[in-house]
């Protein structure tokens, strides 16, 4: 888009702060938009004309220019900081999360712009850390509607967070997401204004909803929409501390690790995931207790901090055994907690460059994840088990996994599983050169569902 041709001093004065060539700083903005799903061509001739002001970013490319900037800088640089925005159209910070998870619910129905063009950042998974829920709480308790709220329409609630669930991980994230946000945004929100008989009751309501907000951000984050995905997390991080700011919150908080762990962007998840097993600690059965551990093995193993992550694997292994109570809802809805710890710690082992170890993981998660039920799992888990084998040099056994993992994709419209076999294909184009069986006829069907 073309521009004035008065320099963009903002953004120079940025860049220089942070001492990376424009060439490195095209590579940030590509790699982001690829977080969030979009395929961009930015070079450093483009960098150059945004600088000198001769054009400006379209689409979402100033937010990934925000976003690179930022993570230089160690702190949040707004597309205002860099002058590419005036402040009033900066997005608002909203107070109330009722108010924000009907906004985003029907954005999502209308497919209103502003979230389908929110990217992810790394300062957006700190927000528990810096959150203020007694101020949320104060806004939340002001705005009381009179309408009574009954068990019976928390449990409708439940019934189908649970239903579409479990249609999502046998049919991808792409499933029912208008339906379960629409659910969403016209009535299990507005629920959170009525009264209620007691106060935990109004409790479980605040958690159902949560739960609800959980799905739809996972959902999007099945489809690369890593920006919506994250504001979700976000709300429904709020609505769990209404609900129970120790055991549903601390989730909360793991979840938005989770996001930034699939996307190589460890930043904050150390501190995040120590600050929930804080919250958690007390509050949570063994099973909850193994998957906040086995979220902490993960991001300190991504940091390099491998003694801890060691700890942080045998915690989980120990929370694992323990037999205190049931598996709340809010957890459960990741699947078997035995199934989870596996697959993570695979994932753990595979950042210390223990792929011995990773493949036993892969294959033991096989056998804990019900293979009808969690289709979706099974084809990821197939294609880091084909990893983990070529890591060892072993062609043909790469080959016959990575088969299983396409043979499953079949209908299913994750953007997780496309990357998944996409990743696959350079490392197959070096098995057809070598003539491993098998490879040349994966390549092709490969090229043929990607389409």
């Amino acid at each position: 888009m073309p521009a004035s041709t008065n320099p963009n001093i903002r953004l120079c004065e940025t860049i220089h702060a942070v001492g990376c060539t424009y060439e490195a700083l095209a590579k940030d903005v590509r790699r982001i938009a690829a977080e969030n799903g979009e395929l961009l061509q930015t070079n450093k001739s483009a960098i150059s004309h945004w600088a000198n002001g001769t054009r400006v970013p379209s689409g979402r490319a100033g937010q990934y220019l925000a976003e690179a900037l930022s993570r230089r800088m160690g702190r949040v640089v707004t597309q205002t900081d860099i002058g590419l925005q005036p402040p009033e159209v900066e997005p608002a910070t909203y107070a109330d999360p009722v108010e924000t998870v009907t906004g985003l619910g029907r954005a999502d129905v209308e497919r209103r712009r502003f979230l389908a063009i929110a990217a992810f950042t790394t300062a957006g998974v700190a927000m528990p850390l810096l959150h203020d829920h007694e101020a949320t709480a104060r806004v939340l308790r002001a705005r009381t509607g009179r309408s009574l709220v009954g068990a019976e329409d928390i449990d409708v609630v439940r019934q189908i967070t649970a239903a579409f669930s479990t249609a999502d991980e046998r049919l991808g994230g792409g499933h029912g997401l208008t339906t379960v946000t629409a659910y969403l945004a016209d009535t299990a929100a507005p629920m959170l204004r009525g009264r209620f008989p007691s106060e935990a009751l109004r409790q479980t309501a605040f958690g159902a909803v949560a739960e609800l907000a959980y799905l739809a951000g996972w959902k999007h984050h099945d489809l690369g929409q890593e920006g919506a995905a994250q504001s979700y997390y976000h709300v429904g991080y709020q609505l769990a501390c209404e609900a129970d700011p120790h055991g549903h919150a601390a989730w909360m908080m793991r979840s938005l690790a989770h996001q930034a762990l699939k996307l190589k962007q460890p930043h904050h998840c150390v501190d995040l995931v120590e600050g929930a097993l804080a919250r958690g600690a007390g509050h949570v059965d063994g099973q909850t207790e193994a998957l906040l551990h086995i979220t902490h093995a993960r991001a300190c193993a991504a940091v390099g901090e491998n003694a801890s992550a060691s700890r942080a694997l045998l915690a989980a292994e120990d929370a694992l055994l323990r037999e205190d109570g049931p598996q709340p809802s809010f957890s459960l809805l990741s699947g078997p907690a035995a199934g989870t710890v596996a697959s993570h710690t695979a994932k753990a082992l595979t950042e210390m460059k223990d792929f011995v170890g990773t493949e036993q993981q892969h294959r033991d998660a096989l056998t804990r994840w019900d293979p009808i039920k969690f289709k979706r799992v099974h084809v990821l888990t197939y294609a880091d088990l084909g990893d983990s084998l070529a890591a060892q040099a072993r062609a043909d056994e790469a080959v016959a996994a990575w088969t299983q993992a396409l043979s499953l994709m079949d209908g299913m419209t994750s953007d997780r599983a496309r990357k998944a076999i996409t990743s696959i294909r350079p490392i197959l184009a070096v098995y057809q050169r070598r003539r491993v069986p098998g490879a040349a006829d994966l390549a092709r069907h490969a090229r043929e569902a990607l389409v």
